[in-house]
């Protein structure tokens, strides 16, 4: 290989950059044609005035206008801005979601961010309908923006039909909004990891969604000592509901009531669950039942006959045989919020008890039909970006995600400059990334932004080695140069 040009190695050394006169002067625009942004509006104004585009004159200061009041430039409450550090992270994030589904399987979906209110209401109750973005269109149809991914989904199997083969193995990665107080982890907007097994009546269906989520927590440092799962069963709630003959349509309500014990005082909840139709002898046993962490316990009380205790044995058997029991525990209070499930349900929690649920899941055998699609087994789980973020904060275990690129290409002259983008063509069409200085600047300043975007080598066009057909190339982290052909450069 060739050793570098003289009159190339001279831009190679930042050293003596800073008197280069092969690059022009700064241009220094004239203060009159300084424009404030605030005047933009009233920029335009003129110019669509004069038919759209008009001429120099539009630029007049005359038409410069400073009675337009300052936008916030803040994203609105609860939702967030992704600059390109905190976007790195999130495609992070989102990559992991999306290996750790194709590792077990699971095929992509997504859904509208919009959909028919009357999705969420039907499934939900009445909790649901006060954190709705929701509103009336121009059609007059009432239309919200989704708080969770699940009834989507429900929608898309209804509307596929029998033109799919169950069981259906998918997932999603989608954006969900809920209008609701917010505390460290709870945003009004946030995106969400949803599984999904749709067509498998067994509890080997639930064991192996807590696994493909263990599989996540392991590949990003996560350990069993950082989180635990808790797990139960709707069923349970359902043997003692019946036992003191509480009416079936109660259920949802006492479900919702229950999952809030651990945010409300115990007589607030005794007192919502008396106003749900509930005698003072049913909730004392209720939650005597809810209090029980041992499975050995729920077995003595409801008995091995039940539905509710054989499931809850066969998830624990099989969670020994996937390699998890250290991760999960049996807690009877677990129901979660949404009246939709209908068996086993669980919740992931961080062990050190700062966070609110990292995610949960369960089984909604019964959700199609509140639709008027027939009834399917299923289950799945929602996980959602924000809490694992401050989990991963709190552990320090956020991955440092520079922004990096293969190349960086500068013109020496600005004659050179197509020279230059056929030369970043060239390598892109390569496959590798290109970062085009599209301006006359100094090298120092070349330099800074190699620096800054960690560039792994400097590609310089020059006139001397250009008309040779070649270009000089700077490796950034041992400082080797030389010249190479263009078409032998990869």
């Amino acid at each position: 290989m060739p050793a570098i040009h003289s009159s190339l190695s001279f831009y190679m050394k930042p050293l003596f950059l800073s008197n280069s006169s092969h690059f022009p002067r700064k241009f220094t625009v004239p203060k009159e044609y300084l424009l404030n942004p605030r005047s933009l509006c009233a920029l335009s104004s003129a110019s669509n005035q004069n038919g759209g585009r008009s001429g120099a004159r539009s630029l007049s200061p005359s038409l410069v206008s400073d009675d337009l009041q300052k936008i916030d430039v803040n994203p609105p409450k609860g939702t967030r801005d992704f600059p390109p550090e905190d976007m790195r992270l999130r495609n992070w994030l989102f990559h992991n979601f999306q290996e750790v589904s194709r590792l077990f399987g699971f095929e992509e979906v997504d859904f509208p961010v919009l959909e028919s209110e009357a999705l969420f209401i039907r499934k939900a109750g009445e909790e649901i309908r006060d954190q709705l973005y929701c509103f009336e269109d121009r059609g007059n149809r009432r239309v919200a923006l989704r708080p969770e991914l699940t009834p989507s989904l429900a929608r898309l199997v209804i509307q596929k039909g029998k033109s799919v083969s169950l069981p259906l193995k998918w997932f999603a990665v989608g954006q969900c909004w809920r209008y609701e107080r917010m505390t460290r982890g709870r945003r009004r907007e946030h995106y969400q990891w949803n599984m999904d097994i749709i067509g498998v009546p067994a509890v080997t269906a639930e064991a192996e969604l807590i696994s493909s989520i263990i599989t996540f927590f392991k590949r990003i440092g996560i350990t069993a000592s950082d989180v635990g799962f808790r797990i139960s069963s709707r069923k349970v709630l359902q043997e003692v509901l019946r036992c003191h003959s509480i009416p079936e349509h109660l259920f949802g309500k006492v479900c919702i009531i229950i999952d809030k014990i651990e945010k409300l005082p115990l007589d607030v909840i005794k007192n919502d669950l008396k106003s749900a139709g509930m005698s003072e002898a049913a909730i004392e046993e209720l939650l005597r039942v809810l209090s029980i962490k041992s499975l050995t316990e729920l077995e003595e009380i409801l008995g091995g006959a039940g539905e509710a205790v054989a499931d809850l044995k066969l998830l624990f058997s099989l969670a020994e045989k996937f390699g998890y029991s250290d991760w999960i525990q049996f807690d009877a209070s677990v129901v979660r919020g949404l009246a939709y499930y209908t068996g086993i349900v669980f919740e992931c929690f961080d062990r050190d008890g700062k966070l609110r649920a990292i995610c949960g899941g369960g089984r909604y055998d019964q959700l199609l039909s509140t639709f008027g699609g027939d009834d399917i087994p299923a289950c799945g789980f929602g996980f959602g970006d924000a809490v694992i973020l401050e989990l991963l904060k709190e552990k320090g275990l956020l991955p440092p995600l520079n922004h990096q690129v293969e190349n960086i290409v500068c013109a020496l002259d600005h004659n050179l400059q197509g020279a230059a983008s056929l030369v970043a063509t060239t390598l892109r069409g390569k496959g590798q990334s290109v970062d085009l200085v599209l301006e006359s600047k100094p090298l120092k300043w070349v330099f800074k932004r190699a620096a800054r975007i960690n560039a792994q080598r400097l590609i310089l066009v020059g006139t001397t080695e250009w008309q040779k057909g070649m270009v000089g190339v700077k490796i950034l982290s041992s400082g080797e140069q030389y010249e190479i052909k263009l078409d032998e450069l990869e």
